[in-house]
């Protein structure tokens, strides 16, 4: 019996996607960026009264303590989770196959759970300037202090809807739906222009 293969899995962003140095960067790059290609991104949201029982399941499926707190979070490098409205959190694992953990350890009277590893795509952004150029998207305070490692923030640029975390003291994952993908990260290459960056 043959063994099924799995489709390749294909980035939108690969006729945009030009490795290497760009922009100003005669005195060096001040941006990094590149896609993370995670296995899983998963959305969960608990009911009314039901969130503490939700965090307990991502604990037990993904080994990571959410922090108390609106938009708290933390990443490890090879997993994230974070806050981004009342009872609701994104989930990431580099390997695939974190729905099927997490459809047993959430039971339908606690909340739901929704894999979107299909629909979204994950850009990184790291560098000193990172900040400063995320800043030219939102109108949010980038600051550490403001937005703590691990932290998440859900919000919108020109009608793209962004979820982003901190995932290092310079460094945030953004993830955007697929199909704005390409034109996010074209907007985003061009932000980062005067600064310097480098596409790994």
């Amino acid at each position: 019996m043959a063994e099924r293969q799995l489709p390749e899995r294909l980035s939108p962003l690969e006729p945009v996607f030009h490795p290497g140095s760009h922009g100003n960067f005669e005195q060096g790059v001040d941006v990094i960026l590149t896609e993370t290609r995670p296995g899983s991104i998963l959305q969960l949201a608990a009911w009314p009264g039901a969130e503490k029982q939700l965090i307990e399941a991502i604990r037990k499926v993904t080994g990571l303590a959410l922090p108390d707190g609106a938009g708290g979070g933390i990443a490890d490098g090879a997993k994230a989770v974070f806050g981004f409205a009342p009872g609701k959190f994104t989930v990431v694992d580099a390997a695939e196959g974190l729905a099927a953990g997490f459809a047993k350890a959430v039971i339908p009277a606690v909340g739901t759970v929704t894999d979107l590893s299909h629909g979204r795509t994950a850009i990184r952004i790291a560098g000193p300037k990172a900040e400063w150029v995320l800043a030219k998207f939102f109108a949010i305070d980038f600051a550490l202090p403001a937005f703590p490692i691990g932290a998440g923030r859900s919000t919108t640029h020109h009608d793209v809807f962004a979820q982003i975390q901190r995932s290092g003291a310079d460094q945030f994952d953004i993830y955007v739906f697929r199909s704005f993908a390409r034109s996010f990260w074209k907007a985003l290459c061009h932000a980062s222009e005067e600064v310097g960056y480098e596409v790994q």
